[in-house]
């Protein structure tokens, strides 16, 4: 395929050696100034960014979108392959991204943009790449959010009880038989309907991106590894640590997007994000779900872009 034909397709496959694993990501206007980097949400994939990769690139900003490792169409390892895998694992996956594939195009600062996993993904690379990351624009953030994280007596003993359960549990659970019946029984598509308030956009294309990575055969072992990773992280991995972090330098501008019809993470954790940390910038959409950037993109990309201008960064 020739250049100009990769520019008219946003989502043309590239792909990328990570530590002996495949990673597939696309671009749109590579040699223009200002990049950003999109992360996907749980289940998705860089295809996701459909309505949002060329606003940008034909805006100067050079949109890179990447498939986080286990989804799309980026490898799926499970436990023996790479062990635990969690916001760590994926942060590690988007800093290397960033010193190889995007540094030797662009020394800018790297805005990032997610969506629900892929938020704590960027506010997990926020905090241990502040002097590169530009901002944040997370929609929405996932994990619970505490103000003062109540003790837990003998807290040693009970993370490894409670770590050793999760694998146990995990590894005897039949995520491939679940996996076999979500696509079966058409529960892909009941997910997206709660996911999404306005349904026009729920078309083939979209459900396609959603199913057929679930269908590969590596699917349940790598999801295995990210539901044992997820449930067993370290507190500094969790949402509410990270932010604090982020909260002592206020390096990186934040701000988070959120749907008022959002049935998976609801607007109420977004006001408590934003009342405990003052300087993250809370935008309410009006009649809109979980992926306000496919839901309704020209909303979600124009508040973006907003945001972006008036950075003193740029």
């Amino acid at each position: 395929m020739n250049d100009n034909l990769k520019e008219k397709n946003t989502n043309y496959p590239n792909y990328w050696n990570w530590n002996g694993f495949k990673i597939c990501w696309s671009v749109s206007g590579e040699d223009n100034k200002i990049p950003i980097l999109f992360l996907h949400g749980f289940g998705a994939s860089r295809k996701h960014w459909r309505n949002n990769l060329g606003y940008f690139a034909k805006r100067n900003f050079a949109t890179y979108s990447m498939d986080l490792i286990g989804f799309g169409e980026s490898d799926q390892p499970g436990i023996r392959q790479i062990g635990k895998i969690n916001n760590e694992i994926w942060c590690d996956q988007v800093k290397d991204f960033i010193a190889q594939v995007i540094r030797p195009k662009n020394s800018e600062k790297v805005i990032l943009i997610g969506n629900s996993l892929g938020s704590l993904v960027a506010l997990t690379c926020a905090v241990s790449l502040e002097d590169q990351i530009a901002t944040v624009i997370a929609s929405p953030l996932p994990d619970q959010i505490q103000a003062n994280k109540k003790k837990i007596p003998n807290k040693s003993l009970f993370k490894k009880f409670k770590a050793l359960f999760t694998v146990i549990f995990f590894r005897f659970f039949p995520l491939e038989i679940i996996l076999f019946l979500i696509v079966k029984l058409g529960f892909i598509k009941l997910g997206l309907y709660s996911a999404y308030y306005k349904k026009d956009n729920i078309d083939r294309e979209l459900i396609n991106l959603i199913t057929r990575p679930v269908l590969r055969k590596t699917a349940a072992r790598s999801l295995r590894a990210m539901c044992i990773g997820m449930s067993s992280r370290d507190e500094e991995f969790q949402a509410s640590y990270l932010l604090g972090k982020l909260s002592a330098s206020k390096k990186v501008p934040f701000l988070l997007i959120w749907g008022d019809k959002d049935n998976f993470i609801p607007l109420f954790l977004g006001k408590k994000i934003a009342n405990f940390h003052r300087w993250v910038k809370l935008k309410i959409v009006s009649n809109s779900g979980h992926c306000i950037h496919d839901e309704d993109p020209s909303v979600f990309n124009s508040i973006s872009f907003e945001w972006i201008k008036d950075l003193k960064t740029f």
